[in-house]
């Protein structure tokens, strides 16, 4: 196969002033109403359709051939939002648009622009060439914006490594950079050492393919300035403290942090904001070999932080350090760092909410605004000091695992505090990147968390 490169897929909405059939988008109150085409309306009860979320009924026309269908949406449709991510696999090919629907045109269009996305690269299947006609009440461009910010922290995380290594992902973060006119520049290998990033240096060293660390430059100076941060390792085998078999079978997403983060700079850059950003991902395999990071070992952070290491499994957290001391020596208006940290985060919210940790109470009532808002949701866990001192060391400043196995998820956080001192507004978003069961919108596989979210509270920042 060949490397991944950004690229556009073709849109899944109807060109403009394409002849489209109509969806009822429906809940059971609908029917009752009954404001519908009386024959479509008497199709429907005959067949006993009851507006049930995610049912499709197709109704022919005089002729024999479909001429629209009713969608369900179940009795209250914000539970599902974006349900009609369904309707790209359900209806017959063509251009369809909907017609009735309690849905707000934006929710409608995204949910399903969302559920269009399948990951192919692996497979001859071809998908369905339904394509649906978008609201003028809808801001298409910024729909298609999302779902290509979306699309791609999907497709680099369902890549498996052999073709999404450290290398890999360098390829992709140039793609996406060269696409929009950004500067892009790595550190590779040994030269970690020389530029001061001994932690990148230490997780990557036994990869066959060598630690780096990518750095993205785009917009002008004078604007608000953001950083973002994002977890690159591209394979976890847990290094000396491996992992078991079952536990390493899903690691191709430990890369899903860059994956979310590269997929928000899509957006941001697409758009255009008047923003100043610079994007960091620290990029690694967490392999064994002679020369992997050792139980015990103690090094010296990049901002002089001794850590002892308890645990080569907690790896993720070391490389963040380094990056986040970078960004953090020439502070941002507001950084955030993602990255599938903790197993400890999904004990404590499941798999389908974006804990984050956060200081600044401003920034965290826009994330919850920015979250209701998009149907994108996330929850804030506290970092709590007074589990600060379960982080320190008797040999080293820290620990990078601290024993006893409470609170894992607070610990890891307060461990990257200890690397943000000078910036004011920060975010840590302890993300999962996976979806464990088909959704509406979302096949299994991987997946964005909180960057739409993200997105809209960056965007709000920029128009200041």
């Amino acid at each position: 196969m060949t490397p991944y490169q950004y690229i556009e897929r073709p849109s899944p909405f109807s060109a403009k002033g394409a002849v489209t059939k109509p969806v009822h988008a429906v809940t059971p109150a609908d029917l009752e109403a009954g404001k519908f085409n009386p024959t479509a309306l008497a199709w429907a009860k005959a067949a006993g359709f009851k507006a049930e979320a995610g049912a499709l009924l197709l109704v022919p026309g005089g002729d024999g051939e479909v001429a629209s269908a009713f969608f369900g949406l179940g009795s209250d449709p914000s539970e599902a939002p974006f349900m009609t991510g369904k309707l790209s696999k359900l209806l017959p090919p063509g251009d369809w648009h909907v017609e009735t629907t309690a849905l707000a045109a934006d929710h409608l269009a995204l949910g399903y622009g969302l559920g269009t996305y399948g990951f192919n690269r692996y497979k001859s299947d071809k998908q369905k060439d339904v394509r649906f006609s978008v609201s003028e009440a809808a801001d298409s461009a910024d729909i298609e914006r999302q779902l290509a910010g979306v699309f791609l922290a999907r497709d680099l995380v369902n890549i498996p490594t052999n073709e999404m290594g450290p290398a890999e992902l360098e390829a992709a973060f140039r793609a996406l950079g060269e696409h929009y006119g950004a500067t892009v520049t790595s550190i590779v290998g040994e030269d970690l050492l020389k530029q001061n990033f001994p932690l990148v240096h230490t997780v990557g060293r036994a990869s066959a393919s060598p630690p780096r660390l990518l750095e993205l430059r785009w917009g002008e100076k004078g604007h608000p300035r953001v950083t973002l941060v994002g977890k690159g390792v591209c394979f976890d085998t847990g290094g000396l403290d491996i992992k078991g078999a079952a536990n390493m079978a899903l690691m191709k997403k430990d890369m899903g942090g860059a994956a979310n983060v590269m997929g928000l700079a899509l957006m941001i850059m697409d758009a255009g904001l008047k923003v100043d950003l610079q994007v960091l991902v620290p990029a690694v395999e967490n392999s064994i070999s002679g020369s992997a990071f050792r139980p015990g070992d103690i090094y010296r952070s990049r901002k002089g932080v001794t850590v002892q290491i308890d645990n080569t499994d907690a790896e993720g957290r070391l490389i963040l350090a380094d990056a986040l001391a970078y960004a953090d020596e020439n502070p941002p208006d507001l950084m955030i760092d993602m990255s599938t940290l903790t197993g400890a985060a999904r004990v404590a919210l499941g798999t389908e909410l974006a804990p984050y940790f956060t200081d600044d109470e401003a920034l965290s009532a826009k994330l919850m605004e920015a979250s209701k808002e998009e149907a994108d949701p996330m929850w804030r866990l506290p970092l709590w000091m007074g589990y600060d001192k379960d982080i320190r060391s008797r040999a080293a400043d820290i620990t990078n695992s601290p024993s006893g196995g409470m609170a894992g998820a607070i610990t890891a956080a307060l461990f990257l505090k200890r690397f943000v001192t000078a910036t004011k507004s920060w975010a840590h978003f302890d993300i999962y990147a996976w979806v464990l069961a088909d959704k509406p919108h979302a096949p299994v596989g991987g997946e964005a968390f909180a960057i739409r979210a993200l997105y809209r509270v960056i965007r709000d920042l920029a128009a200041k």
